[in-house]
């Protein structure tokens, strides 16, 4: 039985929403050309914090290559600026899930246009469709999940997430130099005209995006590439009327909302994303409107200790055994000796203040926490080192990643950088790192080590 062709998705019948145009893809095309490439720079920014050079207990995408060519030595001032990027990519990330919903929704007819392609331009902009679509699904889905700290995909979240950025970034700027300028050309044209987000059966429609439908005998399944009976010479022979041919429905059906509010829709489920997400990022009284984040919400418990934490002492496989004041001991090594401390000792040290946020990958922060410790420098000079140098440092905990890190020397040089005992006042609790934990500005969370029992100073 043969399927009539207005019936298949290459038959431009097939799509009949109104709504489709080239203003409505170009207006959400440019805001994810901010948006996206504003995410891609805080993500690297966030693989650089990690220190990866420093070894691999930090660096979670082997085999980088050439695509480690911007890493530098991560930097521990302004003291929140972790908690700012990382906040701006998750939070942004999130917040553009209704347009990247809403640009593919605007495409979906081009993925099924035939011939599958032209030219050679043509196959270029297929190719870098298919990775965008694939990369940018993938990027979206696999961030989503972990912040959701969800791991539902196969191997670990930081290289998949790293490379697959890569991709999807690349594909990304090939597709954004192929189309930027036909969707700068298309809304300055609307906007010349009036009409930017006119509604969808407004007539003004018309010389932007082409007749809503072709003439009374044409064939709905005509081809997409085909001019309309009528059009003019630009409208047949230049890019905007092959896009609208490609988007226009030719026979739409009765539209039941205008593209001002389409777009309005867009722009609404972002903002509602937004506001109950950010607020795991600001911390305070607004993480109580962050209901989607898993670290949103009133701040455990009451007390000194009453901030959000990634991993709990149980999680971690602490037990009360190993970190009792008589039977815990710092050990640090340097170049000529090692040392040996118990809690007592160690708070009897030189001890320092500093107001610093736990900030972690998965866009949650803490608001300023009161640390008090033994300074990581003062630390280094006791194991016989003369400057501050990088410092290994090794956590009681049982299992899991980042139990180990390495920390730079301008990390070790920061007087704010502490071997924290307490916190606004009181005893660190288990969850937050009890006996001793590492607390350094501007550092992602993982890297500010809890239950610490070793320190070695030195070069990787």
């Amino acid at each position: 039985m043969r399927v009539p062709s207005r019936l298949l998705p290459s038959s431009p019948g097939f799509w009949r929403s109104p709504l489709r145009g080239p203003r409505f893809t170009s207006v959400l095309g440019l805001v994810l050309l901010v948006g996206v490439t504003v995410m891609f720079v805080t993500g690297l920014l966030s693989y650089a914090a990690y220190n990866p050079g420093l070894g691999g207990v930090n660096d979670r995408t082997p085999d980088k290559g050439l695509l480690g060519f911007y890493l530098f030595d991560w930097p521990t001032d302004p003291y929140w600026l972790y908690r700012l990027t990382q906040g701006v990519h998750v939070t942004l990330g999130v917040t553009l899930i209704p347009v990247l919903l809403a640009k593919l929704w605007s495409v979906v007819p081009k993925l099924f246009a035939l011939p599958p392609v032209r030219s050679l331009a043509h196959a270029l902009e297929r190719i870098t469709i298919l990775l965008l679509v694939g990369g940018g699904l993938f990027e979206f889905t696999t961030g989503v999940l972990n912040v959701q700290l969800d791991y539902l995909f196969p191997g670990s979240f930081y290289p998949l997430h790293f490379y697959g950025a890569w991709l999807f970034f690349a594909a990304f700027l090939l597709h954004a130099a192929l189309r930027v300028p036909l969707a700068v050309r298309t809304v300055r044209r609307a906007r010349a005209q009036g009409n930017l987000l006119a509604p969808a059966d407004e007539p003004a429609d018309e010389p932007a995006d082409g007749p809503a439908d072709g003439p009374a005998d044409e064939p709905a399944d005509a081809p997409a590439d085909r001019p309309a009976a009528g059009a003019t010479r630009e409208q047949a022979g230049e890019p905007v009327a092959r896009e609208a041919d490609a988007l226009v429905a030719t026979h739409p059906d009765a539209p039941t909302v205008s593209r001002r509010g389409a777009l309005w829709s867009v722009a609404g489920g972002s903002l509602l994303l937004l506001v109950t997400t950010a607020g795991q990022s600001i911390g305070g009284s607004w993480r109580r409107t962050a209901l989607l984040a898993p670290h949103g919400g009133e701040d455990p418990g009451s007390g000194p200790g009453a901030f959000q934490v990634n991993k709990t002492a149980a999680y971690a496989g602490i037990t009360t055994a190993g970190t009792r004041e008589d039977t815990w001991r710092l050990e640090l090594r340097g170049p000529t000796r090692t040392v040996r401390l118990s809690r007592a000792q160690v708070r009897a040290l030189p001890q320092y203040g500093a107001a610093l946020p736990i900030a972690c990958v998965e866009g949650w922060s803490t608001s300023d926490q009161h640390w008090r410790g033994v300074r990581l420098r003062d630390l280094a000079a006791l194991a016989g080192e003369r400057e501050p140098v990088d410092v290994y440092v090794e956590s009681l905990q049982a299992h899991g990643t980042f139990r180990h890190a390495w920390l730079r020397a301008n990390q070790v040089a920061d007087p704010r950088s502490l071997l924290a005992l307490e916190v606004n006042g009181a005893d660190l609790t288990p969850d937050h790192g009890y006996p001793a934990r590492v607390v350094v500005p501007a550092a992602p969370g993982v890297l500010n080590t809890k239950w610490v029992t070793r320190m070695t100073f030195g070069r990787p």
